[in-house]
């Protein structure tokens, strides 16, 4: 089976507290904008919209099915996010953007990330997947979706937040997911 490289450079805004890891990203076809969370049905970026805009569109590319990557850029830079993925290298099992049918044949260097990122001390996975893989990097125990793990990194205390899957396959309605999601913006003195 093929292994796919990531194809995409991690988002590391200088200023960034929170990382932001989901597992990888789907298939091309699959995307809607050249940035990450590009799947049209994945609703990260209405989750984001209707939490910092009260408009789960805010993020929309006017008259089109896609999300405006400037728009997003802006927001994260000014926000202080970082995104990327936990694999760096994968093998699909099964012709889908499933996290399921993902194989990890490369984990991400999560702490080469931290170490570009001084004043971060959150990280976030966005699915099961995403958090198998840092846990398993971190030697750290899962947390509970919607609840978080304290640990330390590169000598800096940490805490991981497991918020539930932006995936539509994921079954809790976008407000539920945004209200776990707020709880840990909120907790992080970003809204």
């Amino acid at each position: 089976m093929e292994i796919e490289q990531h194809p995409l450079p991690p988002f590391l805004p200088a200023n960034a507290r929170l990382l932001m890891l989901g597992s990888f990203p789907p298939q091309r076809k699959r995307w809607s904008m050249e940035f990450f969370y590009p799947n049209w049905n994945n609703d990260m970026w209405r989750i984001t919209g209707l939490l910092f805009f009260n408009d789960r569109d805010y993020f929309v590319e006017a008259g089109h099915k896609a999300f405006c990557r400037e728009r997003l850029v802006r927001f994260l830079e000014e926000q202080g996010i970082a995104l990327y993925d936990t694999a760096f290298a994968v093998r699909r099992l099964q012709d889908n953007a499933s996290d399921k049918f993902l194989e990890v044949v490369q984990p991400t260097d999560v702490t080469a990330l931290l170490r570009q990122l001084p004043q971060c001390h959150a990280i976030v996975t966005t699915g099961e997947k995403a958090t198998e893989t840092i846990c398993a990097h971190f030697s750290i125990a899962q947390p509970r979706v919607s609840h978080f793990t304290e640990f330390v990194a590169e000598g800096r205390p940490m805490r991981l937040y497991r918020m539930p899957s932006s995936s539509r396959a994921y079954p809790l309605s976008i407000e539920k997911k945004a209200d776990a999601y707020r709880s840990m913006y909120q907790d992080l003195q970003m809204l």
